[in-house]
Formats: C-alpha cells, structure tokens, sequence
C-alpha cells in the first residue's frame, strides 16, 4: 500500500511539474527563432514563480519515486507513473482555470489504462546492475541518432507536432540519462575512485542537460496535450528498451503477449484520439490575464507557435 501511495504522489508532483513549466511558458511571449532568441526566451522563463515552482515539484518526484522504489518493485511502480497523464488533465483545469474537452480525456485514459497494462504485463527483471560489457557505444550512437532525428522533423513542423516530437527527444534523453545514472550507481561498491574517473557520470550529467534543454523546447512549442504522452509514454517504453539492450532486463512472454498487445493497441487508439483532440491545437493551456483596462475580461497573451 505504501508503494502505491509514494508512485502515485510522485506521478502527481511530475503531472504538476509539467503544468507549471508550461504556464511559465505560456507566459512568455514568443521570441522569435534561432537559438540566442531561444536562450534568451529560456532565461526570462526560468525566473519566473511558476518554472521555479515546477522545478521544485520535479524535485519532490525524484525523492518520491525513489522512496516508491525503495519499498516496492520496478514492475509495480512504473504502471503507476502512468498516472501522470490523468493527473496532468487535472491539475491543468485547476492552473488554467478550464476543463479540456473530452476527447482528450478519453484518449488520456487509453493512453494511460495502455500504458500501465503493457508494463504490468511485461513487468521488466531487475537484470544486471551494470550494461554488458561492449553495449554502450551501439546503443549511444543509436540514442543520438535518434535524438537528433526527431529535432531536425521537429524544425519542419510549427504547433502540436513540434511539441509532440521534442517531448519524445526529451523522453529519449531522460531514459538515456536514467540508464547513464544505474551504470553509475554500479560503480559505487568500486569506490569514488572508479565513479570519479570513469566517463559514465559526465555523460549522465551532458544528457542530463540535453533531457532538460527539450523539455523546455516542447514546453514552448506548444501545449501539454501534445507533448505529455509522448513524454511519458515515450520515458516508459524507451526505458524498457534499453533495459533490455544494455542490462539484460528481460519481459514477459508467452500468455502475457495478449495484455501487452492489447495495451499497445489502447496506446494506438489513445493517440489517433489525441491527434484529433481540439485541446492539442491550443486553447487549454494557454496563460490569460486581467485585461489592464479593470473591465475584467480576460484575453490570451501568448500563443503556441
């Protein structure tokens, strides 16, 4: 019971997390292209109380998380974090003070109910403490290729798609750098020695920033509704895969195909559902102030580009 009272609270604060950035987003004006208008776009977004508050959110999931996973398995905490996607509706209608429409609720529940039945079914071994030997570079060079595949699409597209596409390049680069994190933790037992002198902790730290960096990018791309799943769902099945790959985590077969196909198909439909949704297009999570005449009608500042 404690398991699933920490993972849901941590998947509550990530949900919050991702609200409040992106109405730190949705508050700032566009900038413009090119990367110093992004920079400077990001530095007048991280002094703002709802980044700060969201950062801080971000924070409590890691200690919550950890805590889950302290007391209960991988297999029962990652379905759990599925969550997030519904919480992230909710706390959204609070931020923003309105209600999403309902098709994209049920494609978040799809998406979510798809999600969490795949990893039950699969439920991951524990596996190795550190990658197999040799693994490491294929699977590097595979996760940059891929990064930047989905960066470069992403500067071909404007709205909803852009955000969907870094969201999943950020999900890539957070799975990357939780894998980065377990190889480092696997050396600890040899001492500071091996973890200070070994490349693994400055390759978590780069990916680390790189993750960051295109969460923030989805954030101001466009809205919640088009970057979350594919962060979340991206995150889980990513940080499945490269379970397998590198630390010989293994899943379940056999009769449990049936759940994880079916999960498959929920997260299909959920997102065929969501790609036509109206809250993707924008309207939802969009910032709105008083109007500075005092009438006290409200009006849109800033837009998705």
């Amino acid at each position: 019971m404690l398991t699933v009272v920490l993972a849901l609270l941590a998947a509550l604060a990530n949900a919050a997390a991702s609200v409040l950035q992106r109405r730190a987003a949705a508050d700032e004006p566009e900038s413009g292209k090119g990367l110093r208008q992004a920079l400077r776009w990001l530095g007048h977004v991280l002094r703002r109380p709802y980044w700060v508050a969201g950062a801080g959110m971000l924070a409590l999931t890691t200690v919550l998380q950890a805590a889950a996973l302290g007391v209960g398995s991988l297999a029962l905490v990652q379905p759990l974090m599925a969550a997030e996607l519904l919480f992230t509706l909710v706390v959204g209608s609070v931020v923003f003070r309105r209600l999403p429409d309902l098709r994209t609720w049920l494609a978040f529940v799809a998406l979510a109910l798809g999600l969490s039945l795949f990893l039950t079914a699969a439920a991951p071994t524990s596996g190795r403490s550190m990658a197999i030997p040799g693994r490491w570079w294929p699977a590097g060079a595979a996760l940059v290729a891929l990064v930047a595949a989905l960066v470069a699409v992403s500067r071909t597209v404007r709205g909803a798609p852009r955000a969907a596409l870094l969201g999943l390049a950020s999900a890539v680069s957070f799975s990357a750098t939780a894998a980065l994190l377990k190889e480092v933790t696997g050396l600890i037992p040899d001492g500071p020695v091996a973890v200070l002198s070994t490349w693994p902790l400055y390759a978590t730290a780069v990916v680390g920033v790189v993750a960051f960096l295109l969460l923030q990018a989805a954030f101001r791309a466009g809205t919640l509704a088009a970057s979350q799943p594919a962060l979340t769902l991206g995150d889980a099945l990513t940080s499945v895969a490269l379970g397998w790959a590198l630390f010989g985590e293994q899943i379940n077969l056999g009769a449990q195909v049936a759940p994880e196909v079916i999960g498959i198909v929920l997260m299909g439909a959920g997102s065929v559902g969501l790609a036509r949704a109206p809250s993707v297009g924008g309207g939802w999570d969009q910032a709105r102030v008083r109007d500075d005449s005092g009438s006290g009608a409200q009006q849109r500042v800033s837009r998705p580009p």
